[in-house]
């Protein structure tokens, strides 16, 4: 017998005992679940998890990111088999819901594009005194960083800033610069405002190696924290340290022409970003090897990220 003529025949009888009985008009069919989404594993682009009844596709690297809550998930719809059809008869079951299994609240996206994950991988052997959370914390002020343009572009800044950070510190481990003796050089005792902090207190810090009383100043008043007496706040407090950074990568052009921000929002290339940070030191021939380090990490990094390097990756 045909579905159709099945359910007209059974319509007929729908009328037992006094009491209309509520046929299903269909069934619907949602695809089978993924395995179930873990913040604890890695997902790759093109890997796939289950999450509250849908399917979720991962477009680039992901680690505890919650699907539905982060970017990185694409939602495929819901899943489970059959849909179950609709009645208005009163359910008779007395099947509690199920409880979770997890035992902990998935971690919450903090709408920066590189994960807690994904930063503890780039810098394994980091200081503790660069949290993750001192960066995040430090880009409420210049919330531009990382955040203007497309993903890729997005993407492609945060790799090549953090590229940058690496080479300075030699992978996030050194919070101020190493040789003593070069501390008192950093006084330029012609401007107006001298080195009130002592001769020998401006040296390099942070994760761009801040150093000089006339940028400790020029930081100070743009960030309205005053680093020209108290240059110490760069080593002591994470998100001074990484707003000094971003301080010089979103407005400084230094010996470039144009600030690390706006070489990478404009497409001009990582290079335009390693000649803003120290010019014909590097850039030019100037030493062809530290270039090409910090243009490896870059490339690790957008790897990493989900994204291709773009041109013009030397200066």
């Amino acid at each position: 017998m045909s579905k159709n003529r099945l359910i007209a025949a059974l319509a007929a009888a729908a009328t037992v005992g006094g009491v209309a009985l509520l046929l299903p008009t269909g069934t619907a069919e949602a695809a089978t679940c993924a395995a179930p989404w873990s913040s604890g594993t890695v997902y790759t682009g093109g890997k796939t998890a289950s999450y509250t009844g849908h399917n979720w596709l991962a477009k680039w690297w992901t680690q505890g990111e919650t699907p539905g809550r982060a970017d990185v998930w694409t939602d495929q719809g819901t899943c489970g088999g059959t849909t179950p059809p609709t009645t208005t008869t009163p359910p008779t079951s007395t099947t509690k819901p199920p409880t979770s299994t997890t035992t902990s609240t998935p971690p919450q996206s903090t709408g920066f594009v590189v994960s807690e994950a994904q930063f503890n991988q780039m810098f394994p052997s980091r200081n503790s005194f660069y949290t993750y959370k001192g960066l995040t914390d430090a880009i409420t002020a210049y919330p531009s960083f990382a955040n203007t343009g497309g993903d890729t572009i997005k993407r492609q800044e945060a790799a090549a800033f953090l590229a940058n950070v690496n080479h300075e510190t030699g992978g996030l481990v050194y919070v101020k610069e190493t040789n003593t003796a070069n501390y008192p050089h950093y006084c330029d005792a012609s401007q107006p405002y001298g080195c009130p902090a002592g001769q020998a207190a401006y040296y390099g810090r942070g994760p761009i190696q801040l150093s000089w009383n006339f940028n400790y100043k020029a930081a100070g008043d743009a960030l309205g924290i005053d680093l020209l007496h108290n240059p110490y706040l760069v080593e002591q407090d994470a998100a001074v340290a990484w707003k000094t950074a971003l301080w010089y990568w979103m407005t400084q052009n230094g010996p470039g022409t144009m600030t690390p921000h706006d070489a990478m929002v404009n497409s001009r290339g990582f290079g335009e970003t390693i000649r803003s940070i120290n010019g014909s030191l590097e850039c030019n021939g100037g030493n062809p090897a530290q270039v090409q380090s910090r243009v490896n990490s870059y490339q690790k990094f957008t790897q990493l990220l989900g994204v291709t390097p773009g041109s013009n990756l030397t200066c």
